[in-house]
């Protein structure tokens, strides 16, 4: 069985089949799904989405656009919500260069304390990083300590900083982009680390993998991320599908 390790599903985008798509995942070969926040309301909608259904996960946290409107409230907030059930990490936190939507100080700032909260709270970190690699790898080496480890959602950096990102205890999560029939670097990435630190995601609704890409994408669509990655690994699908959910389950602590 599949896990979907990074799926928005509380976004507006599934209003209209949300129930319907969540009960049929184990269906679809996918046993359980993780639903980051991005900022305090989608963090309160996936703390609830994963209340309800048995085979939905939650994360909370603040994503870099949104680190602007963050002060401490809003870290306390958070602290609150990750003590509830089925809360397994701070994410999606981390930082984008790419739209710059919050300054870069502010990024850094915020970033950095939601890895602290992270460690207070002995929980994984979902990292966000576009066009930020070395500010991003950066701050996580310089928090490393024995309470802090994560995940990078969407890897976009080079296989060398993978390496380095896994030396630290990290794991790599590919998502629809490794389908694209011009995506070299990822493809790079996923043959030169070990199949023990990958995980797979759809970032949904987002990212939509080859050959749905112009549709709304869904968890059922992780099974094209696994597919790739047993092809650039020789290796077969179901390797693939039950190694990434060891690791996702090893990570987030899920039973």
């Amino acid at each position: 069985m599949l896990l979907d390790s990074h799926a928005h599903l509380d976004d507006k985008r599934f209003d209209r089949d949300r129930d319907k798509l969540i009960r049929e995942l184990k269906e679809n070969d996918v046993s359980l799904v993780i639903n980051p926040g991005a900022d305090v309301a989608s963090s309160v909608r996936a703390v609830s989405l994963a209340e309800k259904y048995d085979n939905i996960y939650a994360a909370v946290g603040v994503h870099p656009h949104e680190a602007k409107a963050m002060d401490e409230d809003t870290i306390e907030i958070l602290r609150n919500l990750a003590k509830k059930d089925k809360v397994i990490a701070i994410g999606e936190i981390g930082l984008d260069y790419y739209y710059d939507n919050s300054p870069r100080d502010i990024q850094k700032k915020w970033f950095r304390e939601q890895i602290k909260l992270a460690k207070e709270l002995k929980l994984p970190i979902i990292v966000h990083d576009r066009d930020a690699h070395k500010d991003t790898f950066d701050i996580i080496k310089e928090e490393k300590d024995e309470n802090l480890t994560g995940v990078l959602h969407c890897y976009a950096s080079s296989a060398d900083m993978a390496k380095e990102y896994i030396k630290l205890g990290f794991y790599i999560s590919f998502a629809g982009p490794i389908t694209f029939k011009n995506a070299k670097t990822p493809k790079e990435v996923a043959k030169a680390i070990p199949l023990e630190r990958i995980l797979i995601e759809t970032d949904s609704p987002y990212l939509t993998p080859e050959p749905h890409r112009g549709k709304r994408n869904d968890p059922v669509y992780v099974r094209y991320i696994a597919g790739i990655i047993a092809e650039l690994k020789g290796i077969t699908f179901e390797e693939v599908a039950n190694a990434t959910a060891k690791n996702a389950k090893e990570l987030f602590n899920i039973e």
